[in-house]
């Protein structure tokens, strides 16, 4: 039997390589995807959420678990879709108009993958219109947005404002976050979640859809 506890590990400390491989080995020894993904990469990407949020980990540990995970993923994701197994959560993330930085975007889009949401990255600088779009064309459900900088704070609200005037805001859950924003301005603008860091992000979706 493959032992999968290698897996695991590679995903908490972070190597890609090896991550890979197990996956490879794993999958060639008929182990169906679902529970690599459900029973031993979640769970060391939620290890690593928690080491983060205890400060063992800090952002470049983060990273290279993301990383770690994005590479079996990428070995497994067709093999899902392939299965007819899709995730029922898309996701839509970006950084919001005005706004160009994207460490903790990517860190929160990395924490969703690994807790089993598809995420549609639309980058930074992305403006009301394009979280639209990608509700209307690329059926998301969940919509989140980050910002860094107290002078794009606004633009959430505005997003807020254009996904109601499109009439898709019943559609989806809205979540926000980023190093300006508190529980009291998500509240402000209508928004159904928040997180203060990435790695409470999976625990605000999973609150926000109910799951």
């Amino acid at each position: 039997m493959q032992d999968l506890k290698a897996l695991h590990e590679a995903i908490i400390s972070g190597n890609a390589k090896t991550a890979k491989a197990v996956t490879e080995q794993a999958l060639a020894a008929g182990i169906p995807p679902l529970t690599l993904v459900q029973e031993h990469m979640m769970p060391a990407m939620s290890e690593v959420g928690r080491r983060f949020e205890c400060n063992e980990y800090f952002v470049p540990e983060l990273l290279l678990s993301a990383r770690a995970m994005k590479s079996a993923l990428e070995l497994i994701r067709p093999l899902l879709a392939a299965g007819g197994a899709k995730p029922t959560t898309r996701v839509a993330l970006g950084t919001v108009k005005g706004d160009l930085h994207d460490i903790g975007k990517n860190l929160v889009g990395a924490m969703l993958e690994g807790g089993g949401y598809e995420v549609i990255d639309l980058g930074v600088n992305v403006t009301p219109e394009q979280f639209v779009a990608a509700i209307r064309e690329k059926g998301a459900n969940v919509v989140a947005m980050s910002a860094l900088l107290t002078t794009t704070m606004p633009a959430m609200r505005t997003t807020m404002d254009a996904l109601q005037q499109a009439g898709v805001r019943q559609q989806v859950k809205v979540l926000v976050g980023g190093a300006p924003i508190t529980q009291k301005f998500a509240d402000e603008i209508g928004a159904d979640g928040y997180s203060e860091s990435a790695a409470g992000a999976v625990a605000a979706a999973k609150r926000a859809v109910g799951a």
